[in-house]
């Protein structure tokens, strides 16, 4: 189930802090951060079987579109498209479980999209599925 985490900030003289307390990063073994040329291209389809991640936005906005896999050796190509909207100024972490895929869209310019994931770099290349971005005719 995708779960969104909220998070909140705190504003005083000095300046602000971004938080989301009710993250639990124990299962988080790296990180890595995305960002996109421009706000046109979209970064997708790539899909995790195993592995599971957790989006939060650093700076700017991302469009984030998800689909369910339905079948890991011949996807569907009319799967249901979900889309979430992240900006830097509502903090909250996007958890995305394992079995999704994603296409990824900064909505404004410069943005950063810091990723979490479950499993170490040795394990990336033995998870990763991926997608024509025109294969899924719902986005």
């Amino acid at each position: 189930m995708i779960n969104h985490i909220p998070g909140g900030i705190a504003k005083d003289e000095r300046g602000q802090i971004r938080f989301v307390n009710e993250f639990d990063m124990s299962l988080v073994k790296r990180f890595y951060v995305i960002k996109n040329v421009d706000t046109e291209l979209i970064r997708g389809w790539r899909a995790h079987q195993i592995e599971q991640r957790w989006f939060y936005v650093l700076s700017g906005a991302f469009e984030i579109n998800l689909i369910k896999i339905d079948n890991w050796e011949q996807a569907s190509a009319d799967l249901p498209v979900e889309k979430r909207l992240l900006s830097a100024e509502n903090p909250e972490v996007l958890h995305i479980p394992k079995g999704y895929g994603t296409a990824i869209k900064a909505t404004s310019p410069n943005s950063e999209l810091l990723v979490f994931a479950d499993h170490g770099i040795e394990h990336a290349s033995k998870d990763d599925h991926t997608w024509e971005l025109s294969y899924f005719q719902n986005l």
